[in-house]
């Protein structure tokens, strides 16, 4: 069995950060990355509001740049997903691919969270390209624009509202005929003059070739089918945190988020850090994520002495 002093489980922009951290620290990590190497950015395309990049950055780039500048100070940083945990004494066991056996005095977990799709073909050909789960990522591409949000929780109406501020139009896709969202929530989207409510309504297709051009409806009460031109789809129907596997060591919120301790990373296993959109339901943001990846390896490192 491979022993390590911190090992850290997830490469998104946090799992990266907290390995560069550890690394100029002389803690040796190593990172497994998962099946998503370089986390949920690889999947999006011009990345503006990450500092330091004056024009933006492709976000399969950026993650390239945070695993160069890891590695460049020591990070091993491998392929492998971690497929079972055991925290119930220290130093902690996992199991990667169901075969590789290590032990770890401290843990860092930094799987994310993923964003839940509709599960059509021509979404996921278009994703980037005009369909987002995040508008405070690509909001600023359709400013001026037409656009559709599916949704009816209070993360759709926040979508709705800062879209709103950008877009000439803003169309929110409700499946039933009532809202999720809080009655505020609701309010304010309501009072909006450029956000148009459709009610009992599915996204059959998005149409578009390079681009997202518009989407075909159906209304599920009356089957009646349509067409919406829009430039960009905005799904915002909820995230899953990657925490299965630690659900029978560590203490999940209500929505299988880790808890952790306000103001730090640590969770209710000492040893064992989370950071990133997999503690995180609210920001859910690349500088977010990097920054609690920051703690999560300071803190480590307090643990280890």
């Amino acid at each position: 069995m491979e022993k390590t002093d911190l090992l850290i489980i997830g490469s998104g922009p946090a799992g990266l950060t907290a390995a560069l951290y550890a690394a100029r620290a002389g803690l040796k990590p190593i990172l497994y990355q998962g099946t998503q190497p370089g986390g949920q950015l690889t999947t999006t395309t011009l990345v503006e509001n990450y500092p330091g990049f004056v024009k933006g950055i492709q976000g399969p780039e950026l993650m390239e740049v945070f695993q160069a500048q890891a590695e460049h100070f020591g990070a091993d940083i491998r392929t492998g997903l971690v497929t079972a945990v055991d925290f119930t004494k220290s130093p902690h066991k996992v199991v990667v691919d169901d075969d590789k056996k290590l032990s770890a005095r401290a843990i860092i977990i930094s799987t994310g969270a993923s964003a839940k799709w509709l599960g059509l073909a021509s979404e996921k050909r278009l994703s980037g390209n005009g369909v987002s789960s995040c508008a405070i990522c690509d909001g600023f591409f359709f400013k001026g624009q037409d656009v559709a949000v599916v949704g009816g929780g209070d993360s759709a109406a926040e979508e709705v509202l800062y879209l709103a501020k950008l877009c000439k139009k803003v169309t929110l896709l409700v499946r039933k005929d009532t809202l999720r969202a809080s009655d505020i929530m609701q309010r304010r989207i309501k009072s909006l003059k450029n956000v148009t409510i459709m009610w009992n309504t599915e996204v059959q297709e998005v149409l578009g070739e390079q681009e997202v051009t518009g989407i075909k409806l159906v209304n599920n009460q009356t089957q009646k089918a349509s067409e919406l031109a829009i430039q960009g789809l905005f799904i915002a129907i909820g995230h899953h945190p990657n925490t299965n596997i630690f659900k029978d060591y560590l203490k999940l919120d209500n929505n299988g988020y880790i808890k952790t301790d306000p103001g730090t990373t640590k969770t209710n296993v000492p040893g064992v850090f989370a950071a990133g959109d997999v503690q995180d339901p609210v920001y859910r943001q690349a500088i977010t994520a990097a920054g609690t990846g920051c703690m999560a390896t300071l803190d480590a490192e307090r643990f280890l002495g």
